[in-house]
């Protein structure tokens, strides 16, 4: 009797939104995964951060000698392993 009465174009619309539904949810899944990956990474840089204004730590173990915070072993120790370390960095020239 009612043929074709509950089978319009209903069904297309409900797939569209069921559709549109499904991206929505995979669109902010992304967005939550992104920002919560941002905010890791700002937490816990990659490497290092190079200090370009600063002293140097030879100048910072100068400072801490002349206000009396370590002892004269201590300081030379100290600047013996600076210096070792800083002959290890530097890179070798050879003609």
């Amino acid at each position: 009797m009612m043929w074709g009465y509950g089978f319009g174009w209903g069904w297309l619309m409900m797939a569209l939104s069921m559709v549109l539904w499904i991206a929505l949810l995979v669109v902010l899944a992304w967005a939550l995964i992104r920002w919560l990956d941002g905010r890791t990474n700002m937490l816990s840089p990659q490497g290092p951060v190079p200090l370009t204004n600063g002293p140097s730590a030879l100048e910072i173990l100068c400072q801490r000698y002349a206000r009396g915070e370590i002892d004269t072993a201590t300081f030379e120790q100290m600047r013996e392993h600076l210096a070792a370390s800083a002959d290890d960095e530097a890179p070798s020239r050879q003609p």
